[in-house]
């Protein structure tokens, strides 16, 4: 699946877009009808370390799964929500069994 992936504030690097992508492919496990992916970095303005932001947008039939991070880092942003989503879509999954 494409992710699109977009930057604001600064220029993402490949290696950062290689790093997302091996992430998210690993949702696929927990839910499989993933229609789309949207993520934002972003840096915030503040004099605080912690001001990598990530946003995650996970398309799913009938709503989006939006999760967003704040960190240190933008690997560490990314890890943080992914693993949100995961229990997210797990969540959702087990709604639609019952």
């Amino acid at each position: 699946m494409k992710i699109n992936v977009q930057a604001t504030n600064f220029n993402v690097d490949q290696k950062l877009v290689d790093f997302t992508q091996r992430k998210i492919d690993k949702l696929y496990q927990f839910y499989d009808k993933i229609l789309s992916v949207d993520v934002v970095f972003k840096v915030e303005n503040t004099s605080d370390r912690v001001n990598k932001f990530a946003e995650i947008k996970i398309g799913i039939v009938g709503e989006n799964v939006i999760v967003k991070k704040i960190s240190k880092s933008f690997e560490e942003s990314i890890d943080l929500s992914v693993k949100a989503a995961e229990r997210m879509l797990i969540r959702h999954k087990e709604l639609l069994r019952s």
